[in-house]
């Protein structure tokens, strides 16, 4: 599973740049634009998950762009966060209603815009898919809710089912603590990083001895699911 992309419209560099900062940190890949146009054309060639984009831009504004993405039909489906340094609640209720997902104005910390950057994503991004999903002699139902090894029913917790549903969908990769807090618990909710150890070890239990090995320790990491050896 490729990482997400964020496309950052900002004609203020250092703001760009602040921005990207933190995405790269929280794992995120993401482009630039300066400018309506610039920003246009990465949206029609990269297809970003998600567009954090300027209000006030030089030549066409961050809300006539809004405004044209969401009469695409190819584009009106991308999740926008509106920045900018307007408090008044009228360009608030615009910014909303031209179709933007979310609204944060200047100054802002990047460490909230993170999160409200994943909120956004979470709430447009259907949990995994109805399709049932199997990895290496486990089957996972979405649909029914089941869940299978080797053919044979287990009872599953709700959260480990969560985690499980997580990483059979996004197999061999590595996630964090704080990430699979996010993933599977949500931003928002206090929950600590230990808790994720917990689960894991119930995880492994119920999938068994020879299956719970496919829920990797990567020390210094996190946790990955794989059917390779370490």
């Amino acid at each position: 599973m490729t990482e997400k992309t964020v496309l950052i419209v900002d004609d203020e560099p250092s703001i760009r740049e602040m921005i990207a900062v933190a995405l790269e940190m929280a794992g995120y890949h993401y482009l630039e634009a300066g400018d309506a146009r610039q920003a246009h054309g990465l949206i029609v060639d990269e297809r970003p998950d998600l567009i954090i984009l300027d209000w006030m831009l030089p030549g066409t504004s961050g809300i006539d762009l809004a405004r044209r993405l969401r009469r695409d039909e190819g584009t009106a489906e991308i999740p926008i966060i509106m920045l900018t340094a307007k408090t008044e609640e009228d360009n608030r209720v615009q910014g909303l209603e031209v179709g933007a997902d979310d609204y944060i104005t200047k100054p802002f910390s990047p460490r909230e815009m993170v999160a409200r950057l994943k909120a956004v994503l979470r709430r447009s991004t259907p949990p995994g898919t109805d399709t049932p999903v199997e990895i290496g002699g486990i089957h996972l139902d979405p649909v029914g809710h089941w869940v299978t090894v080797d053919g044979e029913a287990v009872n599953i917790g709700p959260t480990e089912y969560r985690l499980l549903q997580f990483f059979m969908t996004h197999p061999d990769r590595v996630y964090t603590r704080e990430q699979l807090l996010d993933q599977v618990w949500g931003a928002g909710i206090y929950v600590e990083e230990r808790t994720v150890d917990v689960h894991i070890r119930r995880l492994r239990k119920v999938l068994g001895e020879v299956h719970g090995k496919l829920v990797q320790t990567v020390r210094g990491a996190g946790y990955r699911f794989s059917t390779r050896k370490q």
